[in-house]
């Protein structure tokens, strides 16, 4: 308890130590930065961070060998560090290998304990014995995913390239992937993909070099003359880019030799990219956007709550006690983000005439599919495999805000009608939302670091 409010207190003291302009309330909401610190860093984040580690969670099937479809593949990372060790079969839990079907069967919960012969076997079996209503089911959820409005490229699950990967042993952190190929990838999210007046030729790539005299308010000026949905999508994605940098400059390589690498906070790098001196006030609007993507991450598990509280929705792995506890540890998340106070209200965007808005929304969502394209750009494995994940899930929280009534037209005892997540979907829009969640526990992380270094 004591340990408590000292880190309590501390948090309060250090918030002005480094970013005196990183406080108050957000652009476009309603939200102080204050707000989303204590709540992030005391009731979601050692949640968050404990179901990422369950089974369920953990193990997420991505094809990281699709050819870049914008340019000559020619910048693969040869450091040992960005190679990504996919999963083997054998380590895969069997009602994950099994399928998506599984989530929804409460006979699956009750599968008896077999060898890995039997269970080979059974699986062997299953398209041979399947019922009627079961092909029913899987007729209604292909149609069903033909119709949807996806934000992302999909990888098909059954792709003979896809891997299962082990999130857990393939951390997200800085491998030396860096230059000419990551920044041309950023460029073209950034250049021709966010939205900009036709008068605005300064890049929007913050990694861009700057005349000497910008002191980056007219950087930020522009943005005033759009409307708010293309506001929000340039948001979106500086706020995945500071997310992202954050996690880098949080586990950097420090040392490496003798086939042990050292891990760690690097300050001088954090310093670089978000100092309000060093960036010229830039990094603190781009903490601000990370600040807004959670928000809007946020929202949309908020919105989706309904979904995963059905009795035949189950996180099935095949472990009865672990997937039992695992979907009691994700309402428990849901029941804690019900009760934040102050939710970013969607209700506004593509709120204009029907069709103006439905056009807007179609050009919303393809820019953002783009974006997931150019992921399969990135040169590195292990940022390849996070920068699809991470957009993936950022992609599935926009599918669900612009899927507000279908959700709430669930039918009650129908699973294969209606709105529908794949496992990938839920995989990713989970370790998304706890990947900026981690953000910002890491941001207080480098607060007490710089208080030591003064």
């Amino acid at each position: 308890m004591l340990r408590g409010i000292c880190f309590f207190l501390s948090f309060l003291v250090l918030r002005g130590l480094l970013h005196s302009e990183l406080t108050g309330v957000l652009d476009d909401c309603f939200c102080d930065v204050e707000s989303i610190d204590v709540f992030n860093n005391f009731k979601i984040y050692p949640r968050i961070k404990r179901l990422t580690e369950k089974d369920y969670f953990r193990y997420y099937r991505v094809n990281l060998k699709r050819p870049c479809p914008f340019w000559p593949d020619d910048a693969q990372c040869a450091i040992k560090d960005c190679h990504v060790e996919p999963c083997p079969e054998s380590k895969i839990p069997v009602g994950i290998k099994s399928g998506n079907y599984n989530k929804y069967t409460q006979a699956a919960n009750t599968m008896p304990d077999m060898t890995d012969c039997e269970q080979a076997k059974e699986l062997g079996a299953i398209n041979s014995t399947l019922s009627n209503q079961t092909k029913k089911a899987f007729a209604d959820w292909a149609r069903h995913d033909d119709a949807q409005d996806h934000f992302c490229e999909l990888d098909d699950e059954t792709s003979p390239d896809a891997e299962y990967v082990d999130l857990l042993l393939n951390p997200e952190r800085f491998t030396g992937y860096k230059g000419p190929s990551a920044w041309r990838v950023w460029n073209s999210i950034y250049e021709e993909n966010c939205f900009k007046p036709r008068s605005v030729y300064r890049p929007l790539n913050p990694l861009a070099p700057s005349r000497g005299d910008d002191d980056g308010e007219g950087f930020y000026n522009w943005l005033e003359g759009l409307c708010l949905e293309k506001r929000v999508f340039y948001r979106l994605i500086s706020g995945l880019h500071s997310s992202i940098n954050l996690h880098l400059c949080a586990e950097y390589l420090l040392d490496e030799g003798w086939g042990r690498s050292v891990w760690g906070p690097n300050v001088q790098e954090f310093r670089q990219r978000f100092d309000t001196a060093e960036t010229k006030g830039e990094g603190t609007r781009r903490l601000k956007n990370l600040y807004f993507l959670y928000l809007i991450e946020l929202r949309a598990l908020y919105k989706v709550a309904p979904y995963f509280e059905r009795a035949f929705v189950n996180l099935y792995t095949g472990n009865v006690q672990e997937d039992s506890a695992t979907k009691e540890l994700l309402l428990q998340i849901f029941n804690e983000i019900r009760a934040f106070p102050m939710h970013f209200d969607e209700k506004s965007m593509f709120a204009g005439h029907k069709t103006e808005a439905k056009i807007l929304k179609e050009e919303f969502r393809l820019h953002f599919k783009n974006i997931s394209r150019i992921m399969d750009c990135v040169g590195c494995s292990k940022c390849r495999l996070w920068g699809k994940m991470q957009t993936q899930g950022l992609g599935t929280a926009l599918k669900i805000l612009f899927s507000e009534k279908e959700i709430q037209n669930l039918p009650e005892h129908s699973p294969s009608k209606g709105f529908q997540l794949t496992r990938p979907e839920i995989v990713a829009l989970i370790n998304g939302f706890a990947r900026l969640s981690t953000s910002i526990h890491q941001l207080h992380n480098f607060r007490l670091l710089l208080k030591e270094n003064r």
